[in-house]
């Protein structure tokens, strides 16, 4: 593919070069090639453009991952209106919050998240559209009703001749100029805008164009993480659009077993994963397997041993479609077990880092030169440094610039001073270290650092990390409270059920890992106090644990 400038030239350089290709499929429903992409987004723009919406204008979406949503996206990015992805998880009155802070003109909505809303609490709206058909499900705007009702005449009067690849031309806006709003998910309990332009998006695609070069058009994609976050967004949707991949979206809660079967049809060379995901196929499908006796004994045996493993690793990739180049895993580290069983048997994954203030990478490497516990190095057009006079060995807080960094938040100037330094730098409230090859080490969130009693750092995700690779812990939480950290545990209660073992068991087995995880933990770091969850923690729609709920 032809190097592109913009963000828009890659756009439609993609619809182009793939006319007559599969884009996007509604797994288990409807397929759109990229001439019909085409086709809706410029029916799109004469509706934005009909109805009075110019550059600059806001545009809201909210609603499950389907093609029509993507679709509604693109022809925002391509018009020039700053479109604002909402989580359809988030609660009524946050999405009317945000759609009313971000002063939307028009709310592309899904309609089970429609239905849940109130419209006389959004009063800026000129209107809303029903993803599913683009239909009108609120108009306060004569023009937009107007237009809606004879958007077919108006396509046809705009192109009288055939609609061809070669209409397909979309302003090509300066890098600078806003493109996305982006609200973060709120596992700190508070979202905020994130600004995100022209230049930032294209950064991001291109480091994907030139990061991912095994990814051809025509390869299949599943996009499983939510197209209202960055991740989703940028890696799984835009990039692989913009090399003309064929993408499939699973149009409801992805499911281990719906996910295991779009793998199967797809046969995806990429995937995009939270831990959970990776760890949960790990832990249930391989672990158990691996503590049988017999599988035990064989363990031991050099040559039976590398033939199992290799054996392992093949069902492995075949469970993920069998066309598998690599996964790449973001949102939080993997677990420490299961990063280093997969190393041992040179299964391709890596583990990315990003932020949605860098649109959002900002950290990775391919899986064949990754490093264990690291996130990478630091992507293209983007640097770093840590605030401590020996970033190798002393922890300290993680700061970047460069084409990746946002414009700062939405309407919040005092949000964007407490990140945004001198020069550009931008802090990212994680806890890093850098070693002298570049490879970053993430430890934790500036925000949830502990202070120990005699003033000593205490980096919870840490402990929490050792204590989650203990027998039947499901997930864990450190806190602090009075110089005393306790450990709030939401224990694996299915898998303990499956071996006989009862719930009133556990609360010793809990205590008996927090003993053994202290003999491993400095005197200051040690557990104190333990508290049972019997349900998993809240979490963010990026499974991102909620924790200022359970400070």
């Amino acid at each position: 593919m032809k190097e592109q400038k913009t963000l828009n030239g890659y756009l439609a350089q993609a619809i182009r070069d793939n006319w007559d290709t599969p884009a996007l499929t509604d797994f288990r429903g409807i397929t759109y090639q990229y001439r019909d992409v085409a086709h809706k987004i410029a029916k799109l723009h004469i509706l934005f453009d009909e109805s009075g919406l110019k550059p600059g204008d806001k545009i809201a979406f909210c609603g499950r991952n389907c093609a029509e949503w993507a679709i509604a996206v693109l022809a925002s990015l391509t018009y020039g209106t700053v479109a604002v992805p909402i989580l359809h998880d988030f609660k009524p009155d946050n999405i009317h919050h945000l759609v009313n802070h971000s002063e939307s003109r028009l709310f592309f909505a899904d309609a089970a998240t429609w239905d849940n809303l109130d419209p006389d609490t959004m009063g800026k709206l000129d209107g809303a559209v029903l993803i599913n058909d683009y239909s009108l499900l609120l108009s306060r705007n004569k023009k937009l009703t107007k237009a809606r009702e004879n958007l077919n005449r108006l396509f046809g009067e705009r192109y009288p001749e055939r609609f061809s690849a070669a209409d397909v031309s979309y302003p090509e806006y300066e890098g600078s100029q806003l493109a996305l709003i982006n609200y973060t998910s709120g596992s700190t309990g508070f979202s905020k805008g994130v600004m995100l332009s022209y230049g930032n998006l294209w950064s991001n695609l291109q480091f994907c164009i030139d990061g991912l070069t095994f990814l051809k058009a025509g390869d299949g994609m599943v996009s499983m993480l939510p197209l209202a976050h960055m991740y989703g967004l940028m890696v799984e949707f835009i990039h692989t659009f913009a090399k003309g991949c064929h993408i499939y979206f699973l149009t409801r809660t992805p499911s281990p077993q719906i996910i295991m079967e779009a793998f199967a049809q797809v046969r995806p060379k990429l995937i995009v994963a939270v831990p959970l995901i990776i760890e949960k196929i790990v832990k249930t499908r391989i672990f158990p397997l691996l503590e049988k006796p017999l599988m035990k004994l064989a363990m031991h045996l050099p040559f039976v041993d590398n033939k199992l493993l290799e054996k392992i690793k093949e069902q492995l990739e075949k469970a993920f479609g069998g066309q598998l180049k690599e996964i790449i895993i973001g949102g939080a580290g993997l677990n420490a077990d299961v990063e280093a069983f997969l190393r041992r048997i040179k299964f391709p994954f890596t583990v990315g880092y990003g932020m949605t203030e860098c649109g959002p990478l900002i950290g990775y490497c391919p899986w064949d030169k990754q490093r264990p516990a690291s996130c990478g190095l630091l992507a293209p057009r983007m640097e770093g440094r840590v605030d401590t006079d020996d970033p190798e060995k002393t922890p300290g807080v993680l700061w970047v610039r460069g084409a990746n960094v946002m414009l700062g938040y939405y309407k919040n100037p005092e949000a964007t001073e407490a990140v945004m330094g001198a020069d550009g730098w931008m802090n990212t409230g994680d806890i890093c270290n850098i070693d002298a090859d570049g490879y970053l080490y993430i430890r934790g969130r500036d925000k949830n650092m502990i202070l120990g009693p005699s003033g000593q750092n205490i980096y919870p995700e840490e402990i929490e990390q050792k204590l989650n690779n203990m027998p039947y812990v499901a997930e864990s939480i450190i806190i602090g409270n009075d110089g005393r950290l306790t450990a709030l545990i939401y224990p694996d209660i299915e898998n303990a059920g499956k071996q006989g073992i009862a719930e009133s068991e556990l609360q010793k087995m809990m205590q008996e890992n927090i003993s053994a995880l202290n003999k491993e933990l400095p005197s200051y770091s040690q557990i104190s106090g333990l508290k049972i969850f019997h349900e998993e923690f809240e979490k963010t729609p990026k499974r991102s644990i909620k924790r200022y709920l359970y400070q």
